[in-house]
C-alpha cells in the first residue's frame, strides 16, 4: 500500500531546508547576494597586459625595440586608455595609463614617443610601451596626473 498524500496527513511535503520554496524565495537582484558571494566577482580581468601584469620577457624585448614617433589621437583618463596615429602611417596603437611616462596626460595633437609591445594571445596587435610626451600640443589645455592645469 502506498502512502497518503501529505494533504491528508496535515503536514507539508519534505523539502530541503536551504531550497527555495516558490519563486518569491529565488534572489532577484544583485542586491539580494551576499558580499562575501562569488558571484558578487562576476566580472573578466582585461586581457590587456597593463604595466603590472607585463610579463618581464615582453618588458625586455619592448625596451630593447626602437623608438617610434606618433601623435596622440585620443586620450581618455578616466577610462584608463587611448590611441596613437604612428608618424609613418598605419593602424592606430593602443596605449595604456599605465604605460604613459612623464608629468602630463596626453591630449588629442601631442607628440610622442613610444615602444612597441605585442598583445597577447595570438601576439598579432601591438600596444604603445614607455610612452612620453615630446611635444605638446599648441592651444590644448592641459593638466598634471594630479589634476592642476598648465
Amino acid at each position: 500500500m502506498s502512502a497518503p498524500p501529505a494533504s491528508e496527513t496535515g503536514s507539508s511535503p519534505r523539502r530541503a531546508p536551504h531550497s527555495p520554496t516558490g519563486p518569491g524565495d529565488v534572489p532577484t537582484s544583485l542586491s539580494s547576494i551576499s558580499p562575501l558571494s562569488p558571484k558578487r566577482d562576476f566580472l573578466l580581468p582585461s586581457p590587456l597586459p597593463t604595466r603590472r601584469s607585463r610579463t618581464y620577457s615582453a618588458a625586455a624585448r619592448a625596451a630593447a625595440g626602437p623608438s617610434y614617433r606618433g601623435v596622440c589621437k585620443f586620450f581618455c583618463r578616466s577610462k584608463g586608455h587611448g590611441f596613437i596615429t604612428p608618424e609613418g602611417g598605419g593602424a592606430d596603437i593602443y596605449v595604456h595609463i599605465s604605460d604613459v611616462e612623464g608629468e602630463y596626460v596626453p591630449v588629442e595633437g601631442d607628440e610622442v614617443c613610444y615602444k612597441l609591445c605585442c598583445i597577447p594571445p595570438k601576439m598579432e596587435k601591438h600596444q604603445a610601451v614607455e610612452v612620453s610626451i615630446i611635444h605638446l600640443a599648441p592651444g590644448s589645455k592641459h593638466e598634471t596626473w594630479s589634476g592642476h592645469p598648465i
